[in-house]
């Protein structure tokens, strides 16, 4: 699987994007700022799990916060807890209604199976719903037919081992419609980390996972079926967690006369979560997402589409915490739809909304507005969009601690947060050797999330405002046919503050904690005989509030191709620096030290 970086400038033009209008559209077209992480470039650079691979997309602030968990973000806003961007894998969302976020820990994948990882930065609540707020990332795996046969990766390193085996094939005589599949099965085992003092964090984890994919086609309709088990434990001490979960998620699609479509994507998940002494959560979900393409008429081509989610979450009441009421039912509806116009040869005018319904605040409504021109020697594209951020549980039935008197009451009365959103962006390849983007963008939030008094103590309610102005850019260069060079730079400028006649007694602090700017440059060199060189640059400013200081990373990675199905590879994480902070307060933050990581490939 080749990058963007490998594609000369025709084959460029032919690069498709599936996730900003729900629908197969050229990159060099879309109105939005989108991001590429290809399955080449998920090699080259050795990661091993999905946070590490949003490393590789410079939108992207990625922050680790221990052995397990991550902060991961776009413009601002950046948590653990981050609630404002969307993520999915096949179109399954990795949302949790818990808190309208992703734990991150629980999230695996055998990354040689991914095609691309697709990052959009801004808005895509108009196709995607609400929680979409900032951005949605989009994990593309490959279909079974593209990987036959077996391959096994076997990684040990100085805070980390694991080991993933795939096996593919074709049931069915060949001139019949065959039917494709993939089985899998990955395991890891991670230290623990330390403070800047050398005490132990105690997060030290295990887990597996295993699942299976197939799919096959008959005539003008083709279906897939996958499906995910997995569990992990992390820190075997008192406080230890536990998480596991499965997941089936089944897709039909129909292709009909004159470029309509029509599919249905039904996803069936089950997750539990216990942290002794904390809380426990049991979460079972079914999402049904149906959509249709129309054959273009004229200059028009819309898509119509609808979705039902239902979930039954239950999260145990203990001394530490607890929500209530203890059990809910919660549902959500929703329609969509989309109609771009082509309004000459080089102008297309994209208009878009959801009507969205959620168990909290009733309908809610996210429009957006896109305007792309290609004038043959780029894209300068706008967009105007409201998005929202409906509530979760942790906004509506959390009670700290778990019995009265409460410090935290809940929040009967918190309501959904609004960002209105304006972009500006180029993207542009002046050459086969060269492309790159910018975007500009201006964002304004109200009723964000304030902490203030209430009749049975502090509530959440939505007492906060402000601004988020920025810019994002990046390039592509390939100077010779064995070198690629990467670089992208990020910028941002967040204003928030208390509004008038409101009170605010932490929930500001609590909104997120992401730098004013971060860099990344990033090299990949053929050295030849089957050698190559892979090595990353980034730079991370000082986080604010609590503060932490600014950052420089350098990692590196060489790797030998004795023969097309074996690869060995040595990298090295934060080369040039014993160790440093990414993320917590100054007294138990994590100190990541320099590490190392074998890793040997073998493909059949």
């Amino acid at each position: 699987m080749r990058s963007l970086a490998d594609l000369s400038l025709e084959e460029l033009r032919e690069v498709v994007v599936s996730t900003v209008s729900r629908g197969e559209e050229r990159l060099d077209g879309v109105a939005a700022s989108v991001y590429v992480i290809g399955a080449d470039d998920l090699r080259r650079s050795g990661a091993r799990t999905l946070p590490e691979a949003l490393r590789l997309a410079p939108t992207l602030t990625v922050a680790r916060a221990d052995a397990n968990q991550y902060a991961i973000a776009a413009r601002g806003f950046n948590n653990v807890l981050a609630n404002k961007m969307l993520v999915l894998v096949d179109g399954r969302t990795l949302y949790t209604p818990l808190f309208s976020g992703v734990f991150w820990e629980a999230q695996d994948l055998v990354l040689d199976d991914v095609e691309r990882i697709e990052v959009i930065t801004g808005p895509s609540t108009a196709m995607w719903g609400s929680n979409a707020v900032t951005g949605l990332i989009h994990v593309i795996t490959r279909k079974a037919g593209d990987t036959p046969g077996a391959a096994a990766e076997l990684a040990a390193g100085s805070a980390e081992r694991g080991a993933s085996l795939r096996l593919g094939g074709t049931w069915g005589a060949e001139g019949e419609r065959p039917l494709h599949y993939r089985l899998y099965v990955k395991a890891y085992d991670r230290d623990s980390t330390r403070r800047a003092d050398g005490s132990p964090v105690r997060d030290a984890a295990d887990g597996v996972q295993l699942g299976w994919r197939a799919e096959g086609s008959h005539r003008h309709d083709s279906f897939s079926v996958q499906a995910d088990a997995y569990e992990g434990r992390i820190d075997p001490a008192p406080n230890e967690r536990r998480f596991s979960g499965a997941n089936i998620n089944a897709r039909w699609q129909r292709d009909g006369a004159r470029g309509s479509q029509t599919s249905v994507q039904l996803v069936l998940d089950h997750t539990e979560r216990e942290h002794r002494q904390s809380f426990a959560d049991t979460l079972s979900t079914v999402d049904l997402v149906a959509q249709h393409t129309l054959a273009p008429v004229g200059a028009h081509r819309v898509v119509l589409g609808g979705g039902l989610r239902h979930a039954r979450d239950r999260a145990s009441q203990t001394a530490a915490l607890a929500f209530q009421p203890e059990r809910r039912s919660l549902a959500w509806q929703r329609v969509f739809v989309q109609d771009r116009v082509q309004l000459g040869r080089a102008l297309e005018l994209t208009l878009a909304a959801s009507v969205e319904r959620n168990p909290y605040t009733g309908t809610e409504t996210l429009p957006s507005l896109r305007l792309a021109w290609n004038g043959g020697g780029g894209v300068l594209w706008a967009s105007l969009s409201r998005a929202v951020r409906a509530p979760s549980r942790v906004d509506r039935d959390l009670f700290l601690p778990g019995r009265a008197p409460y410090v935290v009451a809940g929040g009967p009365r918190f309501d959904s947060e609004i960002s209105r959103v304006a972009e500006l962006g180029w993207r542009a390849q002046p050459g086969p050797a060269l492309s790159y983007a910018v975007t500009l963008y201006h964002a304004r939030h109200r009723q964000l999330r304030s902490l203030a008094p209430g009749a049975a103590g502090l509530e959440w309610r939505n007492g906060i405002e402000g601004h988020s102005r920025g810019l994002e850019a990046w390039a592509r260069w390939r100077p010779s046919a064995r070198w690629r060079v990467d670089a992208g730079l990020a910028l941002l400028r967040q204003t928030l503050q208390v509004r008038a006649g409101e009170v605010d007694l932490g929930g500001l602090a609590a909104l997120g904690n992401s730098p004013r700017h971060h860099a990344s440059l990033r090299s990949s060199l053929e050295l030849g005989a089957g050698w190559r060189w892979h090595a990353e640059l980034r730079r991370v400013g000082p986080l604010p509030q609590p503060a932490v200081p600014g950052h420089t990373a350098f990692d590196t990675r060489l790797a030998w191709w004795p023969s097309p199905q074996l690869e060995l590879s040595v990298g090295v994480q934060n080369l040039f620096d014993p160790s440093h902070a990414e993320w917590g307060v100054a007294a138990n933050r994590v100190e990541f030290e320099r590490t190392a990581m074998l890793q040997l490939r073998v493909n059949h």
